[in-house]
């Protein structure tokens, strides 16, 4: 659930969100509408992305639509405490290139009373639980899953799709190695 359709945003307190799904689902574009809004709210905002994602700009969250914003670069997601101290609300895209320790980092500074959004896949191109996505959406206050459009037939899409043979579950990429699908068209690798 969106914060601004809320009745009541929470006060006095930090809060973590979730935007998470497939690729090309919009959860980067979401994530960057939510920081600007802070923006315009005249928050303090800190942006934070992982160094492993270098496809788009190196100092920037850019959405697959084009949009950006500035962002800090982190090889780990404990240097974003430090980074982030001034911080009302602290955004942090690609989730799942993150180690375990993110949640953590995530409750710490929703404990110290920050607001905390982060973007990511849910799944990997396997279709299994992307770590550490899950375990953020269970400590989360709010999780909105965005779809994507399934290239194959057309129908909503919450699978990512891997065009190449790459084994790894981590390949970094775009168009040119994935590509959003439903459940039916989804084929997932053989093992």
């Amino acid at each position: 659930m969106d914060t601004s359709e809320l009745h009541s945003v929470p006060r006095n307190t930090g809060w973590i969100e979730v935007v998470c799904g497939c690729m090309f689902s919009g959860k980067t574009e979401e994530l960057i509408r939510r920081l600007r809004r802070a923006e315009i709210a005249k928050q303090k905002v800190a942006i934070f992305k992982p160094r492993i994602d270098n496809r788009y700009s190196a100092q920037h969250i850019v959405s697959h639509s084009e949009q950006s914003l500035t962002s800090q670069v982190v090889e780990d997601a404990s240097e974003i405490i430090e980074l982030s101290k001034d911080a009302q609300v602290i955004g942090v895209d690609e989730g799942q290139f993150f180690k375990a320790n993110l949640v953590d980092v995530c409750e710490l500074l929703a404990n110290k009373g920050k607001r905390v959004i982060v973007a990511g896949l849910d799944q990997d191109y396997r279709g299994k639980p992307f770590e550490p996505m899950p375990q953020l959406l269970a400590v989360a206050e709010y999780i909105t899953k965005t779809l994507a459009i399934c290239v194959v037939c057309g129908n909503p899409a919450d699978r990512t799709q891997r065009k190449t043979h790459h084994a790894d579950r981590v390949v970094v990429g775009a168009k040119d190695i994935y590509e959003a699908r439903c459940r039916h068209c989804f084929e997932p690798p053989s093992e």
